[in-house]
């Protein structure tokens, strides 16, 4: 048991004194004016020198039956007697004997200081003496990854390591020949430049995991319906405390360990806690524990949490799981074998160069800068001839360095970070990142009607009681048994909750959109006060609605007179074929033949042809046989008690989102529970079909659908626009069909029943406002706003994303041929190479973090919407990448050879001075090209520029760190001052880039693959 002793145990007594003191004398203060007691009374007595208020009540006996020597008041403080050990064995061990011990679920509620109706007080103060006595709803994550595990994992490359030991041997023998002042300038300037980039790339990989982190953490801050001073209303799980009383639904997560207050036809999966995939029942006498992190499958209760955080199995097992966020997805690994196939390519060059430079060293072909052969023989130096293995190893090594395209993973790491982060803001919270790049290629959309496309603000516009439609100004002629049984068939018979607030007139109603309609009709239109109905008659079994019955149903037995009816709601068709008499307005039970059968009919479809759903209400006296009612709910011989058309207007500007999606050649195929004529006027409405078009082929059943030969549904898939009347297996089933036909499909769903089909299509598109957390769960991203044009932003997302990926690898691989050539035909040829490897480094650096984010940091256009979708089988690196990536590296591989060889004779330059040139025209082409590398096709590469501060600012630091390599790190980076004549002449080739990119973007391409070499690769 928990309890305090000694100091502290006064201290925690004398702060509740002073709590609870203030609290009576507010109280006795409200009961003294309300009751008009004389202020000098017998409550208060005046003397001289002070006053006396008669508290008795205040006193309260110590529950531990201890006297305190000082006579100080003892207070009840609440929980000191309540051992959390004992409630959280109870729960995780199921032990029916120690809820038991306390008294049953009542006495535990009362133990815990909580009201089966009303919940907790939830003032500050008690949810924080709560949270101190029973601990938070949080778990310990595991510690995060800290920086320097991002430096060693940078470092612990094998091409680096190599790299830094031809440095380190380089730094030895230059300090052994020319002493430390002179001789640590290229084995140094190597360090440095490693360390350099090892650092840039662990500060960008760092951020870019603390991103990650920071959404997924997001992903797990769900809503809890909670009951608190008699409302119910939403707070995040993070917030729940011991005590509160939880509103479970299906497709719930439930939110902490607890006990089932009241529930009907509760069922729970409780897979993920024991591994067994059948659904446990819970009801209140046999299996009233519910495990916190499991889902509620079937029905809805209520529970009183008993555990919260790390005081549940599921705190305990999520502590120890550490979320790897470095999921590698389908264009990473695409991505990882063309840096394979480029690295291995580079590597062959690397070796060539490295056998070509040694060649000519030890045969004496080689001089100095003093014009002297560098090796003669034995006479040579061995430190010297060490010095020069050691300088040529390091070329060779570095030119492998260049070659492998590490900024390929970072670039997609940039741009998926990048990308979620701003489709957070625009209403889209990215669960797997794969999705983000699958996006782009989607051919097709399935989706939901109600809530995306339409405002899910439901309202009923109308009422037909019997044959008559029923205005504002008749509701009063409605007979009141008819009336009765309307309120009682709305009451009983929903998930929302009404609240009447002293502080306002106007009730609050909670639910889900359809529910809070109804009983917004039914409170302000019939005048129901739910409160009565449900304390006038007991609930003896419920049927909860789900997506397949499409209905739901109460049995209730009247406490004035016993007896028992039946309720049902839902599908105004599927209610009238279960209704054999009606009733009319003055409250007559008429019989329903065939022809009123029929003119009911007509009357829905009506209704659903003006875009309303359509909800019925029928009932039934049930007789009781011996005493013992039915227990399965009666589904014959019900009397209709009215139809109601509720209105769901459609999203502003869904219309324009829909025609978007067409233009961009992705089809638009809406899912509904709704009857095919609601279907088929709000298809009109949201431009998914056309009024001029043949809408017999366009326009399905579920039933229809899932009835198809399979030759037949995938003959008539493509022309499906609508399907109507749907199960949650026929939207799996249209899935799993587009799928066979070679479509990229994503999926919209919100039910807990539409988890399959999430999980099936290459998108899954869960709504975070009326999604489940078993159909969040399900899904890649999350719609936080319920909203079809969000789904087309994250198409463009998508479509973004891939496009910036294509960016950068035009960019990277222009790079990679241009000095891969250079350094190999110098090699070759002149027995050097003009670009060392501090200069190589730096380069590397521009291409690898300072190139990958520039480019993969555009924004979405809208021409990407203009495009058709890139499918599965497309290349990555496409023609028209070819085309511009070879002509630009044609372009600075004969200019740089021209510079190796006429540049001395060009420019009257010694060596020094030629290779500083071809060094700054490399890098100043290289910041030229990033310009043609935004836009692939079109000729204006500076349209929308200003937008992209980043693009500017990172070519802006490039050009400003090139002027200080050249200008001011002389021994650093091996350069010579240039004159401005010489700065003009490297900026004016460079700018030649931009006309000749133009001009080659004028030459069309085909459309069959250029290259097969890199099919396996790309």
């Amino acid at each position: 048991m928990m309890r305090f002793h000694g100091k502290a145990h006064q201290r925690w007594r004398l702060a509740f004194i002073a709590v609870y003191f203030t609290k009576i004398l507010d109280s006795l203060t409200k009961k003294i004016l309300e009751k008009n007691i004389p202020l000098l009374g017998p409550a208060i007595q005046r003397s001289p020198s002070y006053t006396s208020i008669d508290v008795q009540d205040l006193h309260v006996s110590d529950p531990n039956g201890e006297d305190d020597d000082d006579h100080q008041p003892h207070l009840h403080l609440p929980f000191l007697n309540i051992d959390q050990k004992m409630l959280t064995e109870m729960v995780r061990d199921k032990d029916y004997e120690r809820l038991r011990q306390f008294g049953g679920i009542k006495q535990l509620l009362s133990v815990l200081e909580t009201d089966e109706k009303a919940g907790i007080n939830g003032a500050e103060a008690d949810l924080l003496h709560r949270r101190d006595v029973f601990g938070s709803n949080e778990y310990r994550r595991p510690p995060k990854k800290a920086f320097f595990r991002f430096v060693l994992e940078a470092f612990n490359d094998t091409i680096i390591i190599i790299l830094m030991g031809c440095a380190i041997l380089s730094l030895g023998f230059g300090i052994k020949q020319h002493g430390v002042g002179d001789g640590w300038y290229d084995g140094g300037s190597i360090v440095i430049a490693i360390f350099l980039v090892i650092i840039v790339s662990s500060v960008s990989n760092f951020r870019q995991s603390r991103q990650f982190q920071k959404l997924s953490s997001e992903t797990s801050d769900i809503k809890v319906q909670v009951v608190r001073q008699g409302r119910r209303q939403p707070v995040s799980i993070f917030q729940l405390v011991v005590g509160d009383i939880v509103c479970l639904n299906i497709g719930d997560q439930v939110p902490g360990d607890g006990v089932l207050v009241e529930g009907h036809s509760l069922k729970v999966d409780e897979s993920s806690m024991t591994g067994e995939s059948d659904h446990v029942e819970i009801d209140e006498k046999d299996n009233p524990f519910l495990f916190s992190g499991t889902k509620i499958s079937d029905g809805f209760g209520t529970m009183v949490v008993t555990s919260v955080g790390m005081n549940t199995a599921w705190g305990e097992m999520m502590s120890s799981i550490r979320r790897e966020l470095d999921e590698q997805t389908p264009l990473q690994a695409r991505l990882d074998k063309l840096a394979s196939s480029i690295g291995k390519l580079g590597l062959a060059v690397a070796l060539i160069v490295l056998v070509v430079l040694l060649v000519r060293y030890f045969t004496g072909n080689t001089v100095g800068d003093d014009g002297k052969k560098e090796f003669n023989g034995s006479k040579t130096n061995m430190d010297k001839v060490m010095d020069s293995v050691v300088r040529i190893v390091s070329a060779a090594v570095t030119i492998v360095v260049v070659a492998i395209p590490e900024g390929l993973p970072l670039a997609v790491t940039l741009t998926l970070a990048y990308s979620m982060k701003r489709m957070m803001a625009d209403q889209a919270m990215v669960r797997k990142l794969s999705a983000c790049e699958t996006m782009g290629s989607a051919t097709t959309i399935c989706t939901d009607k109600t809530g995306t496309l339409t405002l899910n603000m439901m309202k009923v516009v109308e009422f037909w009681l019997g044959k008559e439609v029923i205005e504002d100004d008749t509701y009063l002629g409605i007979a009141p048994t008819v009336l009765q049984l309307l309120q009682q068939g709305v009451g009983l018979n929903t998930t929302g909750s009404v609240c009447n607030l002293p502080s306002t007139s106007v009730p609050e109603i909670t639910g889900s959109p359809t529910e809070m309609a109804i009983l917004t009709w039914a409170v302000v239109d019939l005048g129901m006060d739910i409160d009565e109905q449900k304390q006038s008659c007991e609930i003896l079994h419920v049927e909860a609605f789900n997506s397949e019955k499409k209905r739901s149903g109460v049995l209730a037995r009247r406490v004035s007179d016993r007896a028992i009816q039946t309720h049902w709601k839902g599908a105004a068709e599927m209610i009238l074929a279960m209704c054999s008499h009606y009733f009319d307005k003055g409250g007559l039970t008429k019989v329903m033949d065939d022809d009123t059968r029929m003119q009911f009919g007509g009357i829905i479809e009506d209704m659903a042809a003006k875009s309303l759903r359509c909800i019925a209400f029928a009932y039934k006296q049930v007789p009781q046989e011996n005493g013992q009612s039915h227990e399965k709910l009666e589904e014959t011989g019900m009397t209709l008690l009215g139809l109601i058309g509720l209105k769901d207007p459609c999203r502003p500007g869904v219309r324009r989102a829909v025609e978007e999606c067409k233009d961009a050649g992705v089809k638009i195929k809406m899912i509904t529970g709704d009857n095919i004529f609601t279907a088929r006027a709000i298809a009109m409405e949201c431009g998914i079909l056309k009024p001029d078009e043949d809408l017999n082929n366009a326009v399905v059943e579920g039933v229809t659908f899932r009835n198809y030969s399979d030759e037949e549904r995938m003959e008539k898939i493509e022309m499906i626009r609508v399907m109507a009347r749907s199960s949650p297996f026929d939207k799996l089933l249209m899935v799993q069909s587009l799928k066979q036909k070679g479509h990229v499909v994503a999926v919209t769903g919100d039910g807990t029943n539409d988890a399959p089909a999430l999980k099936e299509a290459d998108i899954g598109l869960s709504m975070g406002i009326q999604g489940t957390e078993v159909a969040k769960e399900s899904s890649d991203i999350v719609i936080l706003d319920d909203n079809f044009t969000s789904v087309v932003t994250v198409l463009r997302w998508g479509r973004c994303v891939y496009n910036n990926i294509q960016k950068f690898i035009q960019f990277q691989l222009t790079v990679n041929v241009a000095a891969l050539s250079i350094n190999f035909v110098a090699a070759v040829s002149a027995g050097d190479v003009p670009l060392t490897a501090v200069q190589l480094l730096w380069v590397n650096l521009i291409m690898d973090t300072l190139g990958a984010l520039a480019l993969a940091t555009e924004r979405p256009t809208n021409d990407l919407l203009k495009k058709p979708p890139v499918g599965r089988t497309k290349p990555l690196i496409s023609n028209v990448m070819w085309r511009n990536l070879l002509a630009q590296a044609f372009y600075q591989v004969a200019v740089l050879l021209i510079l190796q060889f006429k540049g001395m004779d060009i420019f009257k330059v010694d060596e020094k001075v030629k290779n500083t040139l071809i060094f700054n025209t490399f890098v100043l082409c290289q910041v030229f090209n990033e310009f043609n590398a935004r836009h692939m096709e079109k000729k204006n590469v500076f349209q929308g520029i200003l937008k992209n501060r980043l693009f500017l600012g990172i070519i802006g630091f490039t050009i400003v760190l090139q002027v200080v390599m050249v200008e001011f790190l002389k021994k650093f980076a091996n350069t010579e001052r240039l004159n401005w004549g010489q700065w003009g002449t490297c900026i004016g080739i460079a700018a030649l880039s931009w006309p000749i990119a133009w001009l080659v973007k004028c030459i069309p391409v085909s459309e069959k693959r250029f290259l097969t070499f890199w099919k396996t690769s790309v």
